[in-house]
């Protein structure tokens, strides 16, 4: 039996819409933004949905967007060896491959660092 193929460009994209309008509340707006943002940083991301939430990628994921109760927590499979200078990973710091960052209900967003961020995962993926 075929694996059907995850949704990706316009179909992933009305996925995502429709899940932020759920999130509602803080939650919703914040992970528009962080897309907003994402697609700011590299025009060419493909939007994605695997695993119930939205992924974005460019030569391989970038990242993905979930949201949960008292987070909304974007993970980049390749971020221990992306640099942070702004110090944004906050979670999954034990691993050996990847990063994550938890934004709360009161985050502020170092929206140049997150680019540089989204950037930095574009060209890790470009190089292989």
């Amino acid at each position: 039996m075929k694996k059907a193929a995850a949704p990706s460009g316009d179909a992933a994209s009305a996925l995502i819409d429709q899940r932020i309008e759920e999130l509602g509340g803080w939650r919703g707006p914040l992970l528009a933004r962080l897309r907003a943002l994402l697609l700011e940083a590299v025009p060419d991301a493909v939007e994605e949905w695997k695993w119930a939430n939205p992924v974005w990628s460019s030569n391989g994921i970038l990242c993905t967007g979930e949201a949960y109760k008292a987070t909304v927590k974007m993970t980049f499979p390749k971020g221990a060896a992306l640099p942070d200078p702004a110090g944004l990973f906050n979670s999954s710091l034990d691993g050996n491959v990847r990063r994550a960052i938890d934004f709360r209900e009161s985050a502020t967003l170092d929206e140049k660092a997150l680019k540089a961020l989204f950037k930095a995962a574009a060209a890790a993926n470009k190089k292989g």
